[in-house]
């Protein structure tokens, strides 16, 4: 089993950035894929980024097309964190964002993290 803990969540003003991290602890060899997911109020979970890695850090991105050229997701192997940078934040970006791993965009077999609650006001 994998644990997920994200952080960096907070309130911002429209505009703003923020920066979420999650660490992955436990069983990660299997693991390449891993990625956000973002829950709106009252909305249901959606995948806002992921990447596949293909060698070291880098890897094969996705980034949905609300948040394409704002966020950019990172990762770093050698300490299993998953990051992404929240760019010109608005108000439609407010949700819980949960941390996912998985194999080949495959993230059913391993739980998502708790959550970390983004807020955009305007």
């Amino acid at each position: 089993q994998v644990r997920l803990v994200e952080s960096g969540g907070g309130q911002v003003q429209a505009g703003g950035s923020l920066n979420l991290s999650c660490s992955a602890d436990g069983r990660t060899s299997r693991i390449d894929t891993m990625g956000w997911f973002r829950q709106p109020p009252g909305e249901e979970r959606r995948l806002v980024s992921s990447i596949t890695r293909i060698q070291g850090n880098t890897g094969n991105t996705y980034y949905a097309d609300s948040v394409k050229g704002r966020f950019t997701i990172s990762r770093d192997n050698a300490k299993n964190t998953l990051y992404l940078q929240m760019n010109s934040l608005k108000p439609e970006d407010t949700g819980m964002y949960y941390c996912v791993v998985g194999f080949q965009r495959d993230y059913s077999d391993y739980d998502p993290g708790q959550g970390t609650q983004v807020t955009v006001s305007s």
